[in-house]
């Protein structure tokens, strides 16, 4: 697929429909695209490689590019597979290319392709510039976002900032779909585990004029960057996203299951904003973790099996930990026909998560839910939906003139009380038919 991003920068990428599970662990039913890059100057430089199922399209889409040249720099932002598995076959193909990498790349790139003779390299140091003409690009180094070799580069001239796997995303290029979903599937689940690392890069991004992002997953962005900017600060400080709770259980012959739907229930009808059930056996993990970190409050609810927690709450919790789960409320939930301990055994996995608050009811079902046990859901419900309050929904119609389509609007009034018990009221008029432009740049076939 061959695509401009600018006149004289193309998108040679590809999209892969055939991948079942990226990384061997994250579903992906839109598939994923390998993006790759070529800058069209004095000199030419092609801004990495993509996975090797992929490797042919990318070489032909290569050559359309540069239209009969020659390529002089392949840029190495990142080692990882899905974006350096073509090195060997580039270099085999245009064996005069100077490869550029920083004292992290090379010996990477030794480690996955022991017999590749290269020519040419350029070892760059953080900061430092290359020259291709009327683009200078500037190497910015990222170590463990989320690999320690990673660098982005910025492009002056066009303001554009190829960020390797940051600002990515899950899902091929030719299909429609929110980006922030599966944005923060991704990263919450690839890069989580290093908000300051993020943060960092972060800063370095604050200081430049960026018009484009182009990233190495995902689509390239083009409008309200700061949209996205704003995501990826909230994300790496471990911030919640937006009011709301989650609920994620694990129930062997459904009594545990009841009891987190009285309570989703209990908590709807008190006016929480957002209320996300999921079912750890059979959900898709990484969104439940990804809602985790998105939402403030997290309530957790699993059976004791065999002296334990049950294994699919066990490993979603071990998910939590080893992506610095931090910031938010908690919630615990047991059940146990004997010898219930599985509320101490949540809390020892969640032991190195930092600035946890846990809920003051905990709530011990012996098999099933009882009149005591009931009331106790209530008074949790209580506790958790502390300020929120109901969301009034007013629909007003807008008169149209005359031949116009008839309009309608809504006015949702959402209150909440804050720790300090004030009350604040927001108010939200939208136009029902408006429309947004779309911040991503399209890159679906045309045919």
């Amino acid at each position: 697929m061959l695509r401009k991003v600018t006149d004289t920068i193309l998108y040679v990428g590809a999209n892969d429909h055939d991948v079942d599970l990226f990384e061997g662990q994250y579903v992906v039913p839109n598939g994923m695209s390998y993006n790759s890059y070529v800058i069209l100057d004095e000199k030419i430089a092609v801004m990495d490689t993509i996975d090797q199922k992929k490797t042919a399209e990318w070489l032909k889409n290569i050559e359309e590019a540069l239209a009969g040249r020659q390529p002089d720099y392949l840029v190495v932002q990142h080692m990882e597979p899905d974006h350096a598995a073509s090195i060997e076959a580039f270099v085999n193909q245009y064996p005069a290319v100077t490869v550029v990498g920083n004292a992290k790349t090379f010996p990477m790139i030794a480690a996955f392709f022991p017999n590749l003779h290269m020519e040419k390299t350029l070892t760059v140091q953080n900061l430092s510039t290359l020259e291709l003409g009327s683009h200078t690009l500037t190497f910015a180094f990222a170590p463990m976002v989320h690999w320690p070799e990673v660098m982005m580069t910025y492009e002056s001239s066009e303001k554009v900032l190829f960020s390797a796997d940051g600002f990515g995303k899950f899902g091929a290029l030719d299909v429609e779909e929110p980006w922030a979903d599966e944005a923060r599937r991704y990263f919450i689940g690839i890069v989580g585990k290093y908000g300051k690392q993020v943060q960092n890069i972060l800063k370095v991004a604050a200081t430049l004029d960026i018009a484009t992002i182009c990233p190495l997953h995902g689509p390239v962005l083009t409008e309200n960057l700061g949209y996205y900017v704003n995501l990826y600060d909230l994300w790496s400080s471990y911030t919640p996203e937006e009011p709301g709770i989650v609920l994620c259980y694990t129930s062997v012959y459904g009594h545990t299951a009841v009891a987190v739907k009285q309570l989703a229930e209990a908590l709807k009808k008190r006016g929480v904003p957002q209320v996300v059930v999921y079912d750890l056996a059979r959900c898709d993990m990484a969104a439940a973790v990804a809602d985790a970190f998105r939402y403030e409050k997290l309530v957790l609810a699993t059976t004791t099996y065999n002296a334990d927690i049950f294994p699919y709450m066990r490993t979603y919790l071990d998910k939590l930990s080893e992506r610095a789960f931090q910031n938010r409320t908690v919630a615990f939930i047991e059940n146990g026909s004997w010898a219930p301990t599985a509320i101490c055994g949540m809390k020892e996995r969640l032991s190195k998560c930092k600035n946890l608050t846990y809920c003051k009811n905990e709530i011990t079902i012996r098999s099933a839910l009882n009149e005591e046990t009931t009331e106790k859901l209530q008074l949790l419900a209580d506790e958790l939906a502390a300020g929120y309050a109901p969301v009034e929904v007013v629909t007003l119609k807008v008169t149209p003139s005359r031949g116009s389509p008839v309009r309608e609007s809504r006015l949702d009034s959402f209150r909440s009380v804050s720790s300090s018990e004030t009350r604040w009221v927001m108010s939200i008029k939208t136009l029902m038919m408006t429309s947004r432009p779309s911040p991503e740049m399209d890159f679906r076939p045309t045919s």
